[in-house]
């Protein structure tokens, strides 16, 4: 087996390993999914409102919106918190001292965190159809739309996570992305339609995955009808399929060079700096 193939193979299993202990650890499965929790009770009681100008209950929108929410959360912000709080503690020293360490690092990353992001799905998609009516769930077609939306929307996403972690030496700094994605929460339609938007904030939300990502989610769990209430009144797939994987290749071409650099500057000693800056931290 080749080298790289051998840094692959030990990502994957690193990246089960990670995953069985995330689901046996009480504070992992708590911050994964009380966020989670509060948006089936969010949707729960959105079921009554509906949506602007037709009778399809407002929390049936939300949910395919959430789910796309969830998938670039997952991608972005975690694992780039994970990056930088491992980039502090030294394991990201260790598996760079290792043949391939990084290429084995990150890809076990990605095995955690797209395992996580589809399990997240799973457990806000079931609980949410024994209150929220009209999502179609019996149709292959939906399920295939689904499938390739959620797996684009990944590799559109973590890449960027990956560089975003890279980018940030303190976890204090991790704040300073996540007001923005929140801001970009509220332009991308998760929680309601942008129609009244003006243009140029409907602008700023179509350039960023997280619009594009709720957009699919919808398309694929929505009746054909409520993409009336759409930019341009359709679902736009092909549109979705370009920027996703536009984001995807941006972060699949960036992702290895940063890393690189990144990798290249750590070293026992600021590991020991940043470690004892922590410490004052704490004290």
């Amino acid at each position: 087996m080749s080298p790289t193939g051998a840094a692959v193979r030990t990502g994957v299993r690193r990246g089960v390993i990670e995953l069985r202990n995330t689901f046996t650890n009480g504070q992992d499965l708590w911050n994964y999914f009380f966020p989670t929790f509060v948006l089936l009770v969010a949707m729960f009681f959105m079921r009554g409102a509906t949506v602007p100008g037709t009778q399809f209950s407002l929390g049936a929108r939300t949910l395919p919106s959430a789910l796309g929410m969830g998938l670039a959360f997952g991608g972005m912000l975690v694992l780039a918190q994970q990056l930088v709080v491992e980039r502090e503690d030294g394991t990201l020293l260790r598996a760079k001292a290792t043949p391939n360490g990084m290429l084995g690092y990150l890809v076990g990353k990605i095995t955690l965190m797209s395992a996580v992001a589809l399990v997240s799905m799973l457990v806000q998609l079931v609980p949410a159809l024994f209150f929220l009516d009209g999502l179609r769930v019996t149709s292959p077609a939906a399920w295939f739309t689904l499938a390739w939306v959620a797996v684009l929307g990944l590799v559109a996403t973590l890449p960027m996570g990956a560089v975003v972690g890279s980018l940030i030496e303190n976890p204090r700094n991790l704040g300073l992305v996540m007001l923005p994605t929140m801001g970009l929460v509220a332009l991308s339609g998760i929680f309601y339609p942008i129609n009244s938007y003006p243009g140029w904030l409907q602008a700023v939300a179509q350039v960023f995955p997280i619009y594009w990502l709720g957009l699919g989610m919808r398309s694929a769990l929505l009746p054909d009808g409520m993409a009336a209430v759409e930019l341009g009144g359709s679902w736009r797939h092909l549109e979705t399929l370009g920027v996703l994987g536009l984001w995807a290749v941006l972060g699949l071409v960036l992702a290895p060079i940063v890393l690189r650099r990144m990798a290249r500057r750590e070293s026992g000693s600021r590991v020991a700096a940043r470690r004892e800056r922590a410490m004052q931290r704490v004290a």
